[in-house]
């Protein structure tokens, strides 16, 4: 019963989704959105993480290309020690993406929480995941499970046989997530305030201010009206004082 229920889990998973990868990063559709999944830097052995490496890789090639036309850097942040999105929107400064093209998530804790997250705080509908092969079948089902019309660009550079081990967890994960949909109802750990993208309808192409993507208290809202009505407001002409000359 158990390998029946595993191979009917993972089958489903893989007929919903496997329509919506595209393996050919030149060939990926464009979308407003390009959601990075976070992943840690660092192999417990030692040495770069190269899944890390190839989503970041990847990310900043679909931003370069016009592919899509903002980053959503989702990742774990648990501690203070420890911060997912930071050091992934580091690396993609370096890469030159600048801080305007991107926007960090620090409450994706999981693949359901990233996604969840993306469609209840950040607003998002359309959207391309950026990740490897193994994990966009479970990522791309979720999203189709919440509404989000989804499509995968997967990372190249590894073969099958080198992430053996990550497609064999995922033969696993595949039939925990169904449980957690169908079964548990599961919901996000964290959602917190909206915050409205960059690329939101009401301005395309424009980078919307940071005091307008999260909602304030109205006493901080007032201060921050008065504050830009004096800033814009035209000042008073004043007479210069004139010059002593002190001997």
């Amino acid at each position: 019963m158990l390998v029946i229920v595993t191979i009917s889990a993972n089958y489903w998973v893989w007929r919903k989704t496997h329509a919506s990868i595209t393996l050919e990063s030149e060939q990926c559709a464009h979308e407003p959105v390009g959601l990075v999944f976070g992943t840690s830097y660092g192999l417990r052995g030692g040495g770069e993480n190269p899944w890390y490496r190839a989503r970041l890789d990847l990310a900043a090639s679909l931003w370069k290309s016009g592919q899509v036309d903002h980053l959503l850097i989702s990742g774990d942040n648990h501690t203070r020690y420890y911060n997912e999105p930071v050091r992934m929107w580091r690396d993609l400064r370096q890469a030159q993406i600048p801080d305007a093209a991107m926007t960090l998530d620090y409450a994706g804790f999981s693949t359901f929480d990233t996604l969840a997250r993306s469609r209840d705080v950040f607003g998002v509908s359309k959207v391309t995941l950026i990740s490897q092969r193994w994990h966009l079948p479970r990522a791309l089902f979720i999203a189709r499970y919440l509404g989000l019309e989804a499509r995968g660009c997967a990372t190249r550079g590894r073969t099958i046989f080198e992430d053996r081990w990550m497609w064999a967890r995922e033969i696993l994960a595949r039939v925990q997530v169904i449980a957690d949909l169908y079964l548990l109802d599961r919901h996000p750990y964290f959602l917190g305030p909206s915050i409205v993208l960059p690329t939101s309808a009401q301005a395309p192409g424009n980078i919307i201010p940071v005091y307008q993507r999260v909602p304030m208290p109205a006493p901080v809202e007032h201060a921050l009206r008065n504050l830009r009505i004096r800033l814009d407001a035209p000042s008073a002409s004043k007479p210069a004082p004139p010059w002593r000359v002190i001997r």
